[in-house]
């Protein structure tokens, strides 16, 4: 029996399109409906993998519009013990034919992220579970290999941190005229509006090159009351306060007479060691 703790969330959009590429493809011109197929598997996962001891009722309740005819109400729990999912998202659908074919959904507890194959028929419109899920390990983190050390320009870098200061000051206020002031010229970028404010910048990475470089930029954001809210947030609480969360960026940045500009900002690649 496993018993933990976990915070339900909503099921997420599944779609088609959520399909990896290396989902088992399903035989073609089957006219299964497997958008719905994952979505109906989802709305089951959740009833499935949440339970109580103190309120199974509640339980068998959820899982009625899922089970055929006659299924045992609480479709193999024992009664004992707690079971908090969420988060499910699509991970395959393996099609048989036109009524039946099992979804397999990605599901988080707590800590621990599982597999759950859903066996479904269909048939005028409605689904139904046609047999027992099979719950599976999704795996842990992927082993990640040490990065080689990059060759920095300490010049360039030493250059570029007051400007990124200050551009960074202007992308978290997002007044136009500011921010322009550290941007080439001809382009124009989109500020945060004062959702955020820069809390520091904590590193600048510039590679050895010439006018027009790709650098890494990562900062600390502090996030504007109310940006970000906690819904078990309590006033007095520390969990009441916005916190802050570091950021990765990379930025073309071209320099002209004397000083470094933005050219553009994307989101930051690799950067955990």
């Amino acid at each position: 029996m496993i018993v933990v703790n976990g915070v339900r969330a909503p099921i997420e959009r599944i779609t088609q399109g959520d399909q990896p590429t290396g989902a088992p493809a399903a035989p073609t011109g089957t006219g299964f409906p497997e958008a719905d197929a994952a979505a109906f598997a989802s709305q089951f996962a959740l009833a499935y993998l949440n339970y109580d001891a103190a309120k199974p009722d509640d339980r068998a309740e959820r899982l009625k519009p899922f089970l055929p005819v006659g299924a045992d109400t609480q479709f193999g729990w024992d009664g004992v013990g707690r079971m908090s999912a969420g988060n499910f998202q699509l991970s395959g659908i393996e099609v048989s034919d036109a009524q039946n074919a099992v979804v397999t959904l990605f599901a988080q507890s707590g800590a621990q992220r599982w597999k759950l194959s859903v066996p479904v028929y269909y048939s005028e419109g409605k689904f139904v579970v046609s047999g027992q899920p099979g719950l599976m390990p999704a795996g842990g983190p992927a082993n990640l290999p040490q990065l080689p050390q990059a060759d920095h320009d300490d010049t360039a870098e030493n250059e570029l941190r007051p400007q990124l200061e200050n551009f960074f000051k202007a992308y978290a206020a997002g007044d136009p005229t500011q921010l322009q002031r550290y941007v080439i010229q001809g382009e124009t970028l989109d500020g945060f509006d004062g959702k955020v404010t820069l809390a520091e910048l904590k590193s600048v990475s510039a590679p050895p090159g010439g006018a027009t470089r790709e650098i890494t930029a990562v900062v600390k954001w502090t996030f504007a009351q109310g940006a970000a809210p906690s819904p078990a947030a309590t006033s007095g609480d520390q969990a009441g306060g916005t916190g802050a969360l570091d950021q990765a960026y990379r930025l073309t940045v071209v320099k002209q007479g004397g000083n470094w500009y933005v050219k553009d900002i994307r989101g930051g690649t690799r950067t955990v060691e």
